[in-house]
């Protein structure tokens, strides 16, 4: 490449760069000419709910967006909250392009996400969970089954599900314990029985304790009652 072609191709990058604004995170330009990129994510998702909100698209297609907006902010709060709480507890002070510090932008995303969540489940309680059972697909309660199903769901819970729980206690000497992504955890605080603890000091009482029980993805969440096996019961 000769000199005069590449001073000339270094000029036009000079000129390119020149003509490009440049924007300060707290200019009131930036405020009007960027998004956010957290919120643009929502504006998506909400987009994604649309489909499943959407009464002229086919049953299971609408079950199937409900799933994939739940997928979509199971994977936002792992990576982008996550992301902002951990500047948050940095006391980063950094604006972001539009000129939102981190503790705005949760309180932003917890605006807009709230009434998210609440047209999935109410779509999802009110029209997707009738209109299955009126197809044949009962999700039925725990409590709606007649006798003989709970017994026969007793037994499945005992010999499938209680053998592969493991109760992890919180206390003093046992900190909270991990909690993997997309994992199921149940959080119940136990009673402890009348009498001295045996491994606390002599006269001291047990103490009520949080128990954190994770279920495994080897259990099923859907059980299947019956000989016909269009009733399932969501564990």
């Amino acid at each position: 490449m000769s000199t005069a072609v590449r001073k000339e191709l270094q000029a036009t990058r000079l000129y390119d760069t020149a003509r490009l604004p440049a924007l300060h995170p707290i200019a009131e330009s930036a405020t009007r000419l960027c998004f956010n990129r957290e919120l643009s994510l929502l504006e998506f998702y909400w987009r994604v709910l649309e489909e499943g909100l959407d009464e002229s698209n086919p049953l299971l297609e609408r079950l199937k967006f409900l799933s994939i907006f739940s997928s979509n902010i199971d994977e936002f709060f792992m990576i982008r909250v996550s992301g902002l709480k951990e500047e948050l507890d940095e006391n980063v002070t950094e604006l972001s392009l539009d000129g939102m510090t981190p503790a705005e932008q949760l309180k932003e995303i917890r605006q807009r996400l709230l009434p998210m969540i609440e047209e999935q489940m109410k779509c999802f309680r009110e029209e997707i969970i009738p209109q299955l059972k009126a197809a044949g697909i009962n999700v039925a309660s725990y409590q709606s089954l007649p006798q003989h199903e709970k017994e026969a769901l007793d037994r499945y819970f005992m010999e499938k599900v209680f053998p592969v729980l493991t109760p992890l206690a919180v206390d003093r000497s046992h900190p909270f314990p991990y909690i993997s992504p997309l994992s199921l955890n149940l959080g119940l605080i136990v009673e402890a029985p009348a009498g001295p603890s045996p491994t606390e000091p002599p006269k001291s009482e047990c103490e009520p304790r949080f128990v954190r029980i994770k279920v495994p993805s080897v259990v099923p969440r859907l059980v299947p009652i019956g000989l016909s096996h269009t009733k399932v019961v969501l564990l």
